[in-house]
């Protein structure tokens, strides 16, 4: 089978990690990944942190230190979250000298192979000040949805808004300063020139994208497609290579195929690999799957622009899904690290053991819809249905440890076969949902506890337990962990006898170090 790469795009690094984000993409794909290991793919998952978002200048400037200060604290922040979380990706992107010639080694190949066009464009400028205004130096009216916000991607309805389209913009940093539209010659990838491919390749996908990145790509589709940037006259970004553009930077929301490839080379390094071609994974001889998990705001940068690159170019593999999720709230409001109104992941792992956490924001978390986060529905919810059921289960089959292998009936491996077919239906890449393998989890750990078990169908009970241990392992890592001598999960069920073994036990306080 191709090999997997799971991609969870980095945040931007402007601050750690609050349970947003780890409910949204990065406990999905670390979850897709311990999964398709358990069942004997070659994955690699990758993730990391962005850094020359202009946000992060922003956020520095609130919070009064440099911005280069800022960005590699944030990083070690995010690093430290997933660890706490048992999120353990293969390859983690930094801001250094190879990652920064991977990003002009591709945006020079698009420039030398003719894909990209010296164009006239219109930004919101400051008279006062010199500065073209983008992205996070700008607010105003989104022209699709009236929402307010900053230029690029729009929170709200998810399609990229140029900074010369923002309705009524101004400054950030100088609100009362007045603006004025200017043009400027920038370097764009013209969209329109890639809708037949783009509406090809959509089409392909319409029967598993989610419904907001369905409706967005629809949106898209149905009007002229936007010259995208890669140049900006502004001072914060990676100096841009190019003769025609002097002194601008690229655009930072165009890297995401540049950090994606650099992403997954870092994993296959991970594990031994000799560094070498950043796009050798990637290649369609290779025959990759790949799978990105993003919010839904993100969509028009990786699954728009970033498939037009890739179309661009040739030659490299297209994403075969794009996972998205929604926002997820902390007691019925938006998370927001400038309000204070935000738990991080090292919070909450502090707190209690990492399972229920993941657990929890698994059961919560937003697939389709807004969820919302509150401690005391998540101490209800994971004692009621994960903590107490598992230890009554666990106790139940201990109550067998003295008898040596049991034997497994024909029914017991049918059922086994059932269930691990429920595990794979959330689990797998192409209906993958976090929320329904918490589902079907509760479900299953439900059934072992209502079970009656005699001496006669023991072996039966400890067989099908012993699966959904597995099954439930990419959730629950520590006491998978403790309780199995491995994590593969069978593609046949074949045992005719099973050995019962000393299980642990769940608690809702944390022991230390997030266990």
């Amino acid at each position: 089978m191709a090999a997997l790469l799971v991609i969870a795009p980095g945040p931007t690094a402007n601050g750690d990690l609050h349970l947003g984000h780890l409910a949204g993409p990065f406990l999905s794909a670390d979850v897709c990944a311990r999964y398709a290991r358990a069942t004997g793919r070659d994955t690699l998952f990758g993730t990391g942190v962005h850094f020359t978002q202009n946000y992060i200048v922003t956020t520095a400037r609130r919070l009064g230190e440099q911005p280069e200060e800022l960005r590699q604290r944030a990083a070690e922040q995010v690093e430290a979250t997933l660890a706490a979380a048992g999120i353990v990706p293969d390859g983690f992107v930094r801001f250094d000298e190879r990652y920064l010639k991977t990003v002009r080694t591709f945006f020079e190949r698009l420039h030398g192979e003719g894909h990209l066009r010296l164009r006239k464009v219109k930004f919101p400028y400051l008279p006062d000040t010199g500065e073209y205004l983008t992205d996070a130096y700008v607010r105003g009216g989104c022209p699709v949805c009236l929402a307010e916000g900053c230029a690029g991607l729009c929170e709200s309805c998810g399609h990229w808004i140029a900074s010369g389209e923002l309705l009524d913009p101004r400054s950030t940093r100088y609100p009362e300063l007045p603006v004025e539209l200017r043009e400027k010659e920038v370097l764009v990838l013209p969209l329109e020139e890639h809708r037949p491919a783009l509406a090809s390749y959509f089409a392909r996908l319409a029967g598993t994208m989610r419904p907001r990145l369905a409706q967005l790509v629809e949106e898209l589709m149905a009007r002229r497609l936007p010259d995208y940037p890669i140049t900006l006259p502004i001072d914060w970004g990676i100096p841009a290579p190019f003769a025609e553009t002097p002194g601008q930077v690229l655009y930072s929301d165009t890297e995401t195929v540049a950090w994606s490839l650099h992403a997954v080379a870092l994993a296959a390094e991970s594990r031994g690999e000799v560094p070498g071609d950043e796009e050798r994974h990637w290649a369609l001889e290779a025959g990759p799957e790949v799978v990105y998990f993003f919010g839904s705001d993100a969509s028009f940068a990786f699954a728009l622009a970033g498939t037009a690159m890739l179309l661009a170019l040739g030659g490299l593999a297209l994403p075969a899904h794009f996972v998205t999720n929604e926002f997820y709230e902390l007691d019925s409001d938006k998370f927001s690290t400038s309000r204070g109104h935000v738990v991080t992941g090292r919070q909450l792992t502090a707190e209690v053991p990492r399972d229920l956490a993941r657990y929890y924001l698994a059961a919560t978390g937003p697939d389709y819809q807004r969820t919302n986060f509150t401690r005391a529905a998540m101490d209800r919810v994971c004692g009621q249905r994960l903590v107490e059921p598992w230890n009554r289960v666990a106790a139940k089959a201990e109550a067998h440890l003295d008898r040596g292998p049991l034997p497994v009936s024909a029914r017991s491996r049918h059922a086994a076969a059932l269930s691990a077919e429920r595990f794979a239906a959330a689990l797998n890449p192409r209906r993958f949902s976090l929320s329904s393998a918490a589902a079907t989890l509760t479900e299953q750990l439900g059934r072992l506890d209502r079970w009656e078990v005699t001496d006669d169908d023991a072996g039966d009970f400890w067989h099908e337990l012993d699966l959904f241990l597995r099954c439930a392992a990419p959730l629950l890592v520590d006491l998978a962990a403790e309780a199995l001598p491995d994590d593969a999960i069978p593609a046949e069920h074949t045992a005719t006898t099973v050995r019962p073994r000393a299980l642990p036990r769940l608690t809702t306080r944390a022991r230390g170090g997030g266990r």
